[in-house]
This record gives C-alpha cells, sequence and structure tokens, in this order.
C-alpha cells in the first residue's frame, strides 16, 4: 500500500507542468557604462576621464542606492582615487549612476582596466572600461595640431597683404631703391614653410 502511494505521487509530480515547480528567477541586475570607456588619461597633467556607470534593474530602470565599486590595477598603468586607494565605491543616486570621482592616472604609460562591481539586494552585475595613460591626451595632440596649421596659414596670410600694402603704397613695383640702387622687388620675399606639429615640450 505504502508503495502505492508513493508511485501515485511520483505519477502525480511527473504531470504538474514545469513552471510550477521551478522557482521565480531573481530579479536581473543590469550594469551600463555610461561614460569613460576608451579615455585617454594625460600623465603630465595628471587629469583623467572620471568613469560614469548607470545600475538599472530587468526593465532597464534605473536604481537608486546601489553599491558600486570601482577597482584599479595595484601594478603598471594605472591610477589612484581620493586618498591613494585602488579601490572606491559610491552609492547611486536617483538616476541610478555613479561617479568615480578623484581619479588620477599614474605615471606608466599604457592601457589598463577599471573592473566595476555593482550590488542591490543580494544581486550583482559587473562590467570592465578600459582606459589608457599617456603622455599627452590625443584631444590636446589634435587641438595642437589644428593650432600649428592656423599659425601657419595666418602668418601666410599676413605676409600676402604686408606685400600687398607695399605693392599699392607704391613702395614695391619701381625700379630701383632710391637709397641703396637695389630693385625693390627683392626687399619682400615670402617663403612658405611646413608647419611642425609634435608633443609639448
Amino acid at each position: 500500500m505504502r508503495s502505492l502511494s508513493l508511485l501515485l505521487a511520483g505519477i502525480l509530480v511527473l504531470q504538474l507542468p514545469p513552471m510550477v515547480l521551478a522557482q521565480d528567477a531573481p530579479p536581473k541586475l543590469n550594469l551600463v557604462v555610461v561614460e569613460g570607456d576608451g579615455a585617454i588619461n594625460n600623465i603630465r597633467q595628471r587629469t583623467a576621464r572620471e568613469p560614469i556607470v548607470q545600475v538599472e534593474d530587468e526593465n532597464h530602470k534605473p536604481i537608486a542606492g546601489a553599491a558600486v565599486v570601482f577597482s584599479l590595477p595595484s601594478q603598471g598603468a594605472s591610477g589612484t582615487f581620493t586618498g591613494g586607494s585602488h579601490t572606491l565605491t559610491v552609492l547611486t543616486d536617483s538616476q541610478g549612476r555613479a561617479i568615480a570621482h578623484g581619479l588620477k592616472p599614474n605615471s606608466v604609460q599604457g592601457q589598463f582596466q577599471i573592473h566595476v562591481n555593482a550590488s542591490y539586494n543580494g544581486q550583482t552585475a559587473s562590467a570592465s572600461i578600459s582606459q589608457s595613460n599617456a603622455l599627452a591626451a590625443a584631444g590636446a595632440a589634435a587641438s595642437a595640431g589644428i593650432s600649428a596649421k592656423l599659425i601657419v596659414i595666418l602668418a601666410v596670410a599676413a605676409a600676402a597683404a604686408a606685400g600687398g600694402a607695399l605693392y599699392a603704397t607704391g613702395a614695391i613695383g619701381g625700379s630701383s631703391n632710391t637709397n641703396t640702387g637695389t630693385p625693390a622687388a627683392s626687399l619682400v620675399t615670402i617663403t612658405p614653410g611646413t608647419g611642425t606639429v609634435g608633443p609639448p615640450r
């Protein structure tokens, strides 16, 4: 009789739909990198792009009060947070965002990963943010290139304007200079040069 009861119980369990037997899956936590990924930090100026992440629930709604831990490498290209620490814990704001304030690059050039872990109500999520340390940030180098080109253009334009003004006043175009006997056209020479762009010295 007992074996029959066990057999009937087994049959009932097998007939129950899988959804009844399975427990509800816990809500999923999403960690989104908002800013800082791919940033190039300037070693000379000790400036860095502060990483910003956003913690969301499974419906992509921001979660306030989630704990976010930013972790930097302890060796090689890296940086530190305020107080010289390699880790920083921040709680997300009302928009679900956490900002790693106080990030300063170290003096080692190269790429590194910032590991980010978020936790809320027993749920966790993680992400990685790639950054690089360089002697001059790419943006600064690009702006330096633009400045150098602009200087060359302005110098050529100024020289041309000066030559035009001299011609208009009759200083150029005469057969000779009354003081030296040298042809006046030889007094103004415009030689275009080439701009050179390099790292700041």
